[in-house]
């Protein structure tokens, strides 16, 4: 992905931003023997950017809509698995992912608006 793009994209620079802190935390995680919950976390975290990116080249309007959808339902997966990580004994800070993670959510949530009422008006 081009830098330029990322710059440009405010919801790409920010997962990929969350996706490179994520991995040195799932990193932590392993290193603490918490595989089960580092890999869901891992999973379910890198995928919000994999769907973003995947919606840079939607087929459609409806198809952007979907992907972005994609992307928040991922990011509510992950917020369920900090959570665990927050409220567990014993597993290491991740209070800057959870403030990261929910500044992606404002963003996708106001994507999914305007593009729906964007496509509403469209139709």
């Amino acid at each position: 992905m081009k830098k330029e793009l990322l710059d440009q994209n405010v919801i790409l620079k920010l997962s990929l931003d969350f996706s490179l802190m994520l991995i040195a935390y799932c990193e932590e995680l392993d290193a603490l023997r918490k595989f089960v919950i580092s890999k869901q976390l891992l999973r379910s975290g890198t995928s919000i950017g994999a769907n973003t990116v995947e919606a840079q080249n939607a087929e459609s309007k409806a198809d952007f809509i979907h992907k972005m959808k994609l992307a928040a339902k991922e990011a509510e997966e992950t917020q369920y698995w900090l959570m665990l990580c927050e409220y567990s004994q014993n597993f290491p800070e991740c209070k800057a992912l959870v403030l990261k993670l929910e500044q992606i959510q404002r963003v996708l949530a106001k994507i999914l608006s305007t593009s729906k009422k964007n496509n509403r008006i469209a139709q």
